[in-house]
């Protein structure tokens, strides 16, 4: 078989779209990794795993997986790396599995740009009834749309729910599976206030430990991609002892 080299975070095409690569398993420890890859492969997912920081990079480059389940503590490039390089170049999915268990290196590793965060020990039905809900946000295909496209505040932003795109002032916005479940989320209904919990039942679709903090985080990460000024937000505003809401004008 030829593989051919090629950016990270790029994925294959056809007329269709992406086409879906095998998630990949990063972990240092074989029985973790044994372990994941035969619960998700129960689940019908191809799976691929790497042992190290180097040899993720070199698969995900000439595999282009359709998520990554990463640990933190590799013994040579750190995780946090990975993940900074895989969302310098794509929105490849990243679920974090980590035995870093305090919130604030959850809530850093959410920062950094990834999806989902587990710790362990972990409950790998969970971990893949997680890694499910996030495919299923990542893929332009799913249940009917009132609208397949929202546009705001004379077409400053727009978001194609239909080719899953999302537009600002005409440039494209890359958007984690995450970053585009908590958008539409939002933007279908603008004006409308939700609490964090709303907001978490809505993108994620299952309980989150510390949920406050983690949507927090979320919101943050969009607010740079989608804010003219993210420290003062005019589209994913705060409601006070609240959540959240859309303020942006929509179109008609």
């Amino acid at each position: 078989m030829t593989v051919v080299d090629r950016p990270i975070g790029e994925r294959e095409h056809d007329e269709n779209g992406p086409v879906r690569g095998p998630i990949l398993v990063v972990d240092d420890h074989q029985q973790i990794r044994d372990l994941v890859r035969r619960y998700l492969e129960s689940d019908g997912f191809a799976v691929l795993t790497a042992a190290t920081g180097a040899a993720a990079l070199d698969m995900i480059r000439t595999t282009a997986p359709s998520l990554v389940v990463l640990d933190l503590g590799l013994p040579d490039v750190p995780g946090e790396t990975v993940l900074r390089e895989l969302r310098a170049a794509g929105d490849t999915p990243v679920v974090i599995l980590s035995a870093r268990a305090g919130e604030e290196d959850r809530l850093a590793g959410l920062g950094l740009g990834a999806d989902d965060y587990v710790t362990k020990p972990f409950s790998p039905r969970e971990l893949a009834l997680r890694v499910r809900a996030i495919l299923r946000r990542a893929s332009p295909a799913g249940a009917p749309v009132a609208r397949s496209e929202l546009s705001f505040d004379g077409g400053a932003l727009v978001i194609d729910v239909e080719r899953h795109e999302v537009r600002r002032s005409g440039t494209p916005v890359r958007l984690t599976p995450t970053e585009w479940g908590l958008l539409l989320a939002l933007a279908e209904h603008p004006g409308r206030a939700f609490t964090r919990a709303e907001i978490v039942n809505r993108v994620q679709g299952y309980e989150y430990e510390g949920y406050e903090r983690t949507v927090d985080a979320h919101v943050k990460n969009l607010r740079r991609k989608i804010e003219t000024d993210p420290h003062q937000p005019q589209l994913v505003e705060t409601v006070p002892g609240l959540g959240y809401r859309f303020g942006g004008h929509p179109d008609d």
